[in-house]
């Protein structure tokens, strides 16, 4: 005797037994403590320094390296990266999930200052920073283009 005799024998049963099994689950899945989006809080923060008309070359050595230098002393930096253009310099960094973006705003605004003298003097603005909120993020992005259909006769 195998294990589906008795299910072939009996199928009232097994219907039944299958309609409670599905109905359990759906009954179940209601209480299912899933969020469709994890609530996580990743501190970021993105630092932009701008300098009319100077290279990309010229932006990451006289701005951005002195910029990185001062920001690799503040504590729980889990990466660093930047991105230089003409004229302009954007570095962005990432602290440790447990380290509060507010204190860590605070200490790139004191590296900012300290920098300022390495920067170059001809430079209009400080860099400026801003929080970057993970929450506002866009989760997907679709992009729609009419592709020409192509009619063979």
């Amino acid at each position: 005797m195998n294990f589906s005799t008795p299910f072939i024998k009996r199928p009232v049963v097994t219907t039944l037994l299958a309609v409670s099994v599905a109905l359990a689950g759906m009954i179940a899945f209601r209480y299912l403590p899933v969020a469709s989006l994890p609530l996580v809080d990743l501190s970021a923060i993105q630092v932009s320094a701008a300098l009319p008309g100077a290279s990309p070359e010229d932006m990451a050595s006289s701005v951005a390296t002195p910029l990185e230098k001062q920001f690799s002393h503040i504590a729980g930096i889990t990466s660093m990266s930047s991105k230089n253009s003409l004229g302009i310099t954007s570095i962005r960094l990432t602290f440790d999930m447990s380290r509060d973006v507010d204190g860590a705003a605070r200490d790139v605004e004191a590296a900012i200052n300290a920098a300022r003298s390495y920067l170059p003097a001809n430079l209009p603005a400080n860099p400026i920073y801003r929080k970057i909120d993970s929450a506002r993020a866009p989760v997907l992005v679709l992009n729609l283009e009419r592709i020409p259909c192509m009619y063979i006769a």
